[in-house]
Parts: C-alpha cells; structure tokens; sequence
C-alpha cells in the first residue's frame, strides 16, 4: 500500500510540471455577426469555416478590423478566424472581397489564460496601428527597427502580456516590437 501510495505522490508531483491541455469552449462569433464586414467576406470566412475568437473582457464584439494593411490607402479588413483548434490573421481586400495573406497561425490553446475560479478564458485580440504606436513602442523597447512607415500594422496581442506587430513591406510581413 506503501508503494502505491508513493507512486500516487510522485506521478502527481510529475504532472505538475506539465502542460494542461485544457478542452474549454470560448467565445467565438460567426462572421455573420459582424455586419460591417462586406458580404463577400463573411461568405469567404464561413466557407473556411471560420469563428471569430472574442476577449471576454471587452464588451463589443471586435477581433475584425478594417484598415490600410499592405500599402497606403487601401482598403482592407483583417479577421482573426479560429479553426480546427488554430487562430490565424486574415486579411482581404474590401473590394473585390480576396483573401491577400494569413498572418501568424497559432494555437488557441496558446491563448488561454484562467480566472480566479480556474475557468480559462481565450485572450488574443487584434487592432489596427499606426506609425505613431510602431515607433513608440521600438523607441520603449527596441526590437527590430522598423521600415519606413506608411500604413497601418495589425497588432497582434496576447491580453495582459504583450503583443507583436505585423507590418507588410517589400512583399513580407515583418514581426515589428508590440506591446511589452
């Protein structure tokens, strides 16, 4: 009885130490709940099978952004879609609706944080940035420097942590310094 008590402690005292795969349902919309995005695209994100992951802590729905992305004065929406356990940035041209890139596929699990009571939570969010957001946040905390600026990066962030920003230029899309 000893022995098996002992294996019980040590194989727990092994598992904490561990990854927890943790099999959770977060939110997530339908593409056809944002009814600012064009028809074109909620029709292109449903094909993919695609959901939209949502931040609890943020009231309005959001994680679809629209902006100037691969170059100055286009116009552009970038999707952060979830499927088959794996999130990724889409980003189409408003007109005609065409899927341009997928940006940084990750994990959903990666971006699962717990409350309190132990209940886990989905926590990355996109939004659009500017010049004057790139910059500051090189000049605070370095990272690669920056190309010249002439549109809008997609932040891409890991809600209370940190994020990343994802900057076209030259035909690739360039890791820039986020939020630290």
């Amino acid at each position: 009885m000893k022995g098996l008590m002992l294996s019980v402690t040590l194989f727990a005292v092994l598992l904490q130490g561990q990854p927890r795969f943790v099999k959770t349902t977060f939110g997530r919309l339908s593409p056809r709940s944002f009814r600012q995005l064009p028809t074109a695209v909620v029709e292109s994100l449903e094909a993919r099978k695609c959901l939209i992951p949502q931040y609890p802590y943020t009231k309005a729905p959001h994680n679809v952004i629209h902006g100037s992305f691969t170059g100055a004065k286009r116009n552009e929406w970038a999707v952060l879609c979830s499927r088959r356990g794996i999130s990724s940035i889409l980003i189409f041209s408003a007109k005609p609706a065409k899927l341009i890139a997928e940006v940084a596929p990750k994990k959903d699990n990666i971006f699962l944080q717990q409350e309190g009571k132990g209940k886990p939570y989905y926590s990355r969010v996109i939004s659009a940035v500017g010049k004057e957001y790139i910059l500051k946040h090189y000049e605070a905390y370095g990272g690669p420097e920056p190309p010249p600026i002439t549109h809008q990066g997609i932040d891409d962030g890991f809600a209370e942590r940190a994020s990343v920003v994802w900057y076209f230029y030259r035909g690739k899309w360039l890791e820039l310094q986020g939020a630290d």
